[in-house]
């Protein structure tokens, strides 16, 4: 049976014990730093990617300085849908954030102001005022029809008289397409899940 030593530690004993510990607690943080910058690394590059809403092409339902993550995985699975709102590539700087109106194979038209999907009138009020009026651009037109082509898909903005989208410059195609908006995170206090419109 041995007895407990009972002499207090020295000073520099105290001195040892503190800096191994502080040395452990420095090392067991940069390891949950790397990891954790790992881990965002890899949703970055194959599942999420962060977007900065710039502008007012989707007021009320996107606000200009809103920062969102899309989901860059679901259209390896799933091809988008009507009432999606998705990030694609506008050019080499830029990416648009806009909603899917029209898909592959569909007749998109504008009459009286409203967008009609295969000659049936295109029911927006979940996420837009009955006073909206839709007007045409150089390439759809008021009064015209248009056949989306095959992997390409017809997108607007919802704040349709300051919106920059397929009535301008035509379908954009699947490829161009980088993910489907999921979470608002900043500012804070408008964090949410997004929700995308399902017409009946």
């Amino acid at each position: 049976m041995y007895e407990a030593d009972m002499t207090p530690p020295t000073t520099s004993e105290k001195i040892s014990t503190f800096f191994a510990t502080l040395g452990g607690f420095i090392f067991s943080s940069i390891e949950a730093i790397v990891v954790a910058l790992a881990i965002s690394v890899v949703l970055y590059l194959f599942f999420m990617t962060p977007h900065e809403v710039v502008g007012t092409s989707m007021v009320p339902n996107f606000q200009n300085g809103e920062h969102l993550i899309a989901n860059k995985i679901i259209y390896k699975v799933s091809e988008p849908k009507r009432g999606d709102v998705v990030i694609f590539k506008y050019s080499d700087t830029q990416d648009f954030i806009k909603r899917v109106i029209g898909m592959p194979g569909d007749t998109v038209s504008l009459k009286d102001g409203k967008f009609y999907v295969n000659d049936a009138l295109l029911n927006e009020s979940e996420y837009l005022s009955d006073v909206v009026y839709t007007g045409g651009g150089d390439f759809l037109h008021e009064g015209e029809s248009i056949v989306v082509p095959e992997d390409m898909y017809f997108v607007s903005g919802d704040n349709r008289p300051h919106s920059s989208d397929s009535r301008e410059f035509g379908p954009v195609s699947v490829s161009s397409i980088k993910g489907k908006a999921w979470l608002v995170y900043f500012p804070f206090s408008e964090f949410r899940v997004v929700d995308h419109a399902k017409y009946n």
